[in-house]
C-alpha cells in the first residue's frame, strides 16, 4: 500500500505539472493572439491605460479631468463586456470547443503523469575476466564493523549529519547485491589502492520518508520508492588513515569516486554519479518490477 508521503508527492507533482503546462499553453495562445489580431493589441493597450489612469486618480485625489477619463474608460469596459457576453451566447459551441482544446493538453498531462520509476530489463556486466570470476567464484565475506565514532567526525557530519544512525548491517542487503558491492570494494583496493567503507545500506521506509521530508536536495524518493528499502542500494566512501573521507572536494576522494563509478558500472550497478543530482557514493542494483510492486 503506498505511503502517505508518496501519495502527497504524487498529488503535488501532478498539480505542479498541470499548472505549469496550462500556464505555458495560455502563454503561447496569448502570444499568438497578440500577433494575429491587431484589434486585440489595441484592447490590451486600452486596458493598460485604464489601469494606469485608475492609479493616477488615486494618487492625485480624483481631479475632474482624470475622473472624466475614468468614466469614459469604465463605459468602454462595460460596452466590451456586453459585446463579449453576446458573442459567447451566440457562439456557445465554438467557445466550448475552444475551451476543450485549451484544457486538453493540461488534462492529459495530469492524467498520465506518474512519479518516475527507473527500472532495467537486464543487468549488464562487464566482460572483464577478473570481474566475471569474482562474481561467480567463492563468496566474499563482508568486512568487520567499524567503530561508530568514525562516522561522527566533523567532515562526515557536514555532508551526512545522520550517518552515525544509518544501518551498515550487511545481512539486511540482498546477497546478490552484497557480493557485487564486495567485488567493487575488492577491486578498488587491489587496482587503485582505495579502501572503501559502507556508509549506509538498508534504509527503512520510515527513515526514507524522514529524508524525503527534508527536501529534494536530500532525496527525491519517498518511502518504498528507493532501492535502499529493498536491500539493493548502498552509499559508500573511503577510509584513509583510519578516517572516513566522504567529501568530493578532496582531490584524492574525487578521483576515487570516478574510479568507484567505473568499477561499479562494470559489475552491473547504476552509479549516482551519472544523475542530475549527483550522488557519487551511491550505487544500486535495479531489478525489473521491484519498485512497481512497492507501489
Amino acid at each position: 500500500m503506498p505511503s502517505t508521503a508518496w501519495v502527497r508527492c504524487c498529488i503535488w507533482e501532478s498539480a505542479v505539472v498541470f499548472v505549469t503546462v496550462f500556464a505555458y499553453f495560455l502563454l503561447i495562445v496569448a502570444a499568438i493572439s497578440l500577433v494575429a489580431f491587431p484589434a486585440l493589441r489595441g484592447r490590451l493597450y486600452g486596458g493598460v491605460v485604464s489601469f494606469l489612469l485608475g492609479g493616477i486618480t488615486r494618487i492625485v485625489g480624483g481631479s475632474s479631468l482624470v475622473s472624466g477619463w475614468m468614466s469614459s474608460a469604465a463605459h468602454s469596459a462595460s460596452t466590451k463586456y456586453v459585446l463579449a457576453r453576446s458573442f459567447v451566447e451566440r457562439n456557445s459551441m465554438a467557445v466550448i470547443g475552444a475551451s476543450v482544446v485549451i484544457l486538453a493538453p493540461s488534462g492529459m498531462a495530469f492524467i498520465v503523469h506518474r512519479p518516475a520509476i527507473f527500472e532495467y530489463s537486464e543487468i549488464r556486466v562487464s566482460e572483464d575476466r577478473q570481474i566475471a570470476v569474482l562474481l561467480t567464484g567463492e563468496q566474499i565475506a563482508p568486512p568487520l564493523p567499524l567503530p561508530p565514532e568514525i562516522f561522527a567526525t566533523k567532515e562526515v557530519e557536514m555532508i551526512r549529519p545522520d550517518a552515525v544512525y544509518a544501518s551498515r548491517n550487511w545481512s539486511l542487503l540482498q546477497p546478490d547485491f552484497v557480493q557485487r558491492l564486495l567485488v567493487v570494494f575488492k577491486l578498488m583496493k587491489e587496482r587503485h589502492g582505495y579502501e572503501m567503507v559502507l556508509i549506509e545500506g538498508y534504509r527503512s521506509p520510515e527513515r526514507q520518508n524522514e529524508l524525503f521530508a527534508q527536501g529534494g536536495h536530500v532525496t527525491q524518493a519517498a518511502g518504498n520508492l528507493s532501492y535502499h528499502q529493498h536491500g539493493l542500494a548502498a552509499d559508500s566512501a573511503f577510509l584513509r588513515n583510519g578516517q572516513v573521507v566522504i567529501s568530493e572536494r578532496d582531490p584524492w576522494a574525487k578521483r576515487g569516486y570516478q574510479l568507484y563509478g567505473e568499477v561499479a558500472e562494470q559489475v552491473g550497478f547504476v552509479w549516482g554519479g551519472r544523475w542530475k543530482m549527483l550522488d557519487l557514493g551511491h550505487v544500486e542494483l535495479r531489478k525489473p518490477g521491484v519498485l512497481a510492486r512497492a507501489r
